[in-house]
């Protein structure tokens, strides 16, 4: 890994080895692992039983946001994801506005090692939390430090267990669900303003697939296949949720379960064997997958803004498995922060949430002006829409993504208020800084595919 290039380098430069299945498989990767293994049992704790809605809610969210987002990925490859979308179809400002609150909320990334060790401390009692959560994500920076086809079939195989895991939890816990699942005392226990902030919370779960739009520098078919992930990846993940937050809210009380994660009911409802199996293979195997997949893919935005001027050309600088060593390695210790510090579970995906929902917002909103500024290669694309439809479905998921950060932000302790604020504008006055420096000039980072 010390044999590095010694030139700047581009998104021009990744290799494009991911196909379809890849693509799914860190889709669907990257969604279980956020949702039913890290975030349930807060959902849970917010609303109770019908945490099942929230999903459904969470659900109808993400499909408002992702339409515009599958207009856009299927006309044109952009290398730098959302980033390239912003510079390209709203104003270069709303680039630099977007990569210091993609950097800043991606400390989210020890979410997963988090929960991963809540996890293993729940088979193994007695394991240094701290320790554990440090190990694993330090074996994943590792991984993705040898590139991005080897970091692929990692998920393949991970995502394969995963899934018989889960498949396993869910078949044998519908049995066992106790009457009364609809009782007021523990459905609906945060009123509809719990139930609608626990749907808010849970996009992060259930829109994890979006994320295939960053690698498009990296995709041999990205128009083709980046929509077929993201559509299917939602669609199979929602499946599962429908099942396992049913089973996850109605097997035991909602008091013992709120807040914690699934390993009590797992317990409950599983033989030993497959307890064992499904802590392994379900919970760990579904945390790693999104942290895997989140090495991946959070990078490519940050090297097309280093080349662009936002931040130190330096950090453009690829090794010989053309993997951004430098970016990669920044990301890894800006997560090691929360794991030594002890950040609440809960604080840190309400941050990442909330500050991502104030791109995608603007990204949606972005849509309306494809065939302004690429009127060919929109009137070719395969997902071409009349102009109302477009400017329905931009607004659609723009209000969307307003809408769930009002929700969260009803639910938020002073002190969070006061951070994700801090946050957004320290992101405007920074863009309007760089801007005004002239240091900043974007090269074309999208192509016809």
């Amino acid at each position: 890994m010390s044999d590095v290039t010694s030139t700047i380098t581009s998104t021009k430069d990744l290799k494009r080895v991911l196909g379809r299945k890849e693509l799914l498989s860190i889709a669907i990767g990257q969604t279980i692992g956020s949702g039913v293994f890290a975030l349930t049992g807060v959902a849970i704790a917010m609303t109770g039983r019908s945490a099942n809605l929230a999903m459904l809610i969470a659900a109808i969210f993400t499909l408002a946001m992702t339409v515009p987002m599958l207009l856009v990925s299927g006309t044109i490859r952009m290398r730098g994801g959302f980033y390239t979308q912003l510079g390209l179809l709203a104003h270069k400002g709303c680039s630099g506005f977007f990569i210091i609150i993609h950097i800043l909320a991606w400390s989210a990334l020890s979410m997963y090692a988090i929960s991963f060790a809540d996890y293993l401390l729940a088979l193994i009692p007695g394991l240094n939390h701290t320790l554990v959560a440090f190990v694993v994500i330090t074996a994943i920076y590792l991984v993705n430090m040898f590139g991005i086809q080897g970091a692929a079939k990692l998920q393949n195989a991970m995502t394969l267990i995963m899934s018989l895991a889960i498949t396993a939890f869910a078949v044998y816990g519908v049995g066992q669900i106790q009457p009364g699942f609809f009782n007021p005392n523990e459905f609906m226990t945060g009123g509809i303003s719990g139930l609608f902030a626990a749907g808010a919370l849970l996009t992060w779960a259930i829109g994890g697939a979006n994320v295939v739009i960053h690698l498009g520098a990296e995709a041999k078919n990205p128009t083709k296949d980046i929509p077929f992930a993201i559509i299917a990846g939602t669609l199979i993940v929602a499946l599962f949720y429908a099942v396992m937050s049913t089973v996850a809210s109605g097997v035991l009380p909602v008091a013992e379960v709120a807040g914690q994660p699934l390993t009590l009911v797992a317990q409950r409802v599983l033989p030993k064997p497959l307890y064992i199996f499904f802590v392994v293979g379900g919970a760990m195997f579904a945390l790693t997958t999104t942290l895997n997949s989140c090495f991946g893919w959070v990078t490519k935005p940050i090297l097309q803004a280093s080349v662009d001027g936002w931040l130190p050309k330096g950090l453009s600088k690829l090794n010989k498995y053309k993997a951004p060593y430098i970016i990669l390695t920044l990301l890894y210790v800006e997560s090691l922060i929360p794991i030594f510090f002890r950040f609440n579970i809960s604080t840190i995906g309400n941050m990442a949430v909330i500050l991502n929902n104030l791109f995608f917002a603007i990204v949606c909103y972005s849509a309306i002006n494809l065939p302004k500024v690429l009127p060919d290669l929109w009137q070719k694309s395969k997902y071409h829409v009349s102009h109302k439809a477009l400017v329905f479905f931009s607004l659609l998921g723009a209000a969307s993504s307003v809408a769930q950060i009002g929700l969260l932000v009803g639910v938020l302790t002073p002190a969070e208020f006061i951070g994700n604020v801090a946050v957004a504008v320290f992101a405007v006055l920074y863009a309007a800084f760089m801007l005004k420096s002239g240091k900043v000039n974007m090269e074309i980072s999208y192509e016809e595919a």
